[in-house]
C-alpha cells in the first residue's frame, strides 16, 4: 500500500512543493493576463497599481504605501510609478505632509486603461476557480490568502534589525 504523503518528510519529492506550486501558478496567471492586456499597453503589475490606486484615491496614496499594499520593494515600486507616469496614466507630487513623499495620482488614461484591462481580470479570474467547484473557491481565496500573509510574516521575521 502506498505511504500517505502527508507522512512523507516536507521536502519529499514524492509530496507538492508549497513553493514550486505558488510559482507555477503565479507564472501562468501573470503570462495568461499579460498575453490579454498586452493590447492596451499595460502590464499586470500596472494594472495592479492602478486598481490599488483607485481602491484608496478617497484618501490618497504615496508610494511608500503603494509599495506595501503591493506587497513589493521601494525600488520596483519607483521604476513602476515612473514608467507609468512617463506613459501618462498617472502623475506624482510632493505629499504636503511630508515633502520627501511622493503622492500618486491616476489620470483619465489611467482610469480608461484600467476600465478595459478590469473586464479582461474579471474574465481571467473566473477562467481560473472554473477550476474549482463553485463551493470551494471562496474556501480556496481565503486558504490563499492565509498562507500569503504566514509567507510576508516570515519575511518580516526573517528582516535584519536596523
Amino acid at each position: 500500500m502506498p505511504r500517505k504523503s502527508h507522512k512523507l518528510p516536507i521536502d519529499s519529492p514524492e509530496r507538492r512543493r508549497l513553493p514550486i506550486l505558488l510559482r507555477r501558478a503565479w507564472y501562468g496567471l501573470n503570462q495568461a493576463f499579460r498575453r490579454r492586456i498586452a493590447h492596451l499597453g499595460i502590464t499586470p503589475d500596472q494594472f495592479t497599481a492602478l486598481r490599488t490606486l483607485l481602491e484608496h484615491e478617497a484618501e490618497g496614496l504615496v508610494q511608500s504605501e503603494l509599495t506595501t499594499l503591493m506587497a513589493s520593494d521601494p525600488n520596483t515600486i519607483a521604476s513602476l510609478v515612473e514608467r507609468m507616469e512617463k506613459a501618462g496614466l498617472v502623475t506624482r507630487r510632493t505629499d504636503q505632509a511630508d515633502r520627501r513623499a511622493k503622492r500618486i495620482e491616476i489620470k483619465a488614461l489611467g482610469r480608461e486603461k484600467y476600465e478595459e484591462a478590469r473586464k479582461i481580470a474579471i474574465a481571467v479570474q473566473t477562467e481560473i476557480l472554473g477550476a474549482l467547484a463553485e463551493d470551494k473557491r471562496e474556501e480556496f481565496l481565503q486558504n490563499l490568502s492565509a498562507v500569503a500573509d504566514s509567507c510576508r510574516s516570515a519575511a518580516e521575521q526573517g528582516r535584519p534589525k536596523m
